[in-house]
């Protein structure tokens, strides 16, 4: 069955993107500012459509020791999540220039697939 029915307006279309996901501490640095706020500021100077930042309850990076909310007395170094979507070379491009931000953190970009609602 279609994503319609016959002589229905339809409601939006699917199309092409890139998801940018970037994991890092929450006490990354940059300048003496956090890290996380130096990426969704330029980023949103770039023009990029949007940005996200989820703060972790448990993860591990390369040291492969746990950072967790759970026992107080190693509840920072939490991980944080940063996600953006936008068009593929521009997401591409943003990291590529801003590459001294990206030099220690994991950085992935996947196409997806972005569903734009009809206009109201």
């Amino acid at each position: 069955m279609s994503g319609s029915a016959a002589g229905s307006t339809p409601t939006g279309q699917w199309r092409p993107a890139a998801r940018l996901t970037v994991l890092l501490d929450e006490d990354d640095k940059w300048r003496h500012t956090p890290l996380y706020h130096e990426i969704v500021r330029r980023a949103r100077d770039t023009g990029l459509a949007g940005a996200s930042v989820w703060r972790g309850i448990e993860g591990y990076g390369s040291s492969s020791r746990i950072h967790t909310t759970r026992l107080l007395d190693i509840a920072d170094h939490l991980p944080l999540v940063l996600m953006f979507v936008d068009e593929l070379d521009r997401l591409r491009a943003f990291v590529e220039q801003n590459a001294e931000l990206f030099t220690s953190i994991n950085t992935t970009l996947a196409p997806v697939e972005l569903w734009q609602g009809a206009a109201r």
